[in-house]
Order: structure tokens, then sequence, then C-alpha cells
């Protein structure tokens, strides 16, 4: 299991309509976050692997009207170690 997190920039007007598609549209998205500040939008993401989440923001985020520019950050269980 892969975990990423993306920060989204939305453009203008498009906020809530992004905002619905990505709670209710895309499966691997588990988790949708509001902001103020740089960014308007963080999601949660849980694929199979890292190249997953890759596809996911590339092919699912990306491609939605409105969202103007990515960050991407991958989760790691370095510092919790293995379970």
């Amino acid at each position: 299991m892969a975990i990423g997190f993306a920060l989204l920039s939305i453009s203008p007007l498009h906020e809530k309509e992004v905002y619905n598609t990505l709670k209710n549209q895309i499966v691997e998205i588990t988790e949708v976050h509001p902001l103020f500040g740089e960014y308007d939008i963080l999601v949660k993401i849980e694929c199979s692997d890292i190249d997953a989440v890759g596809d996911v923001v590339i092919k699912k985020i990306r491609s939605l009207q409105g969202v103007m520019d990515t960050k991407t950050l991958i989760g790691t269980k370095s510092l919790a170690g293995e379970p």
C-alpha cells in the first residue's frame, strides 16, 4: 500500500466543482480537505504502489478542469518502522 498527499491549486470559481469531483468520483482519494493559503485543496491518495499514486495525480487529478498546479508528497513508514 502506498499513500500520497497532493496539494492542489485551483482556479477561481472552480473550487466547489473540483472538491466534489475529488470527493465523490475518484475512489483512490480517501480524504479531501479545503485549505486557506498557498494551496486550495489537500487530498490523501491510497493505492497499491507509488506508480499508481502518480497515475492518479497525472491522469485523474491534473486532468480536471480548474486544477492549475499540484504538488505531490509520498508517505513513508521509515520513522514508524514496520508493524
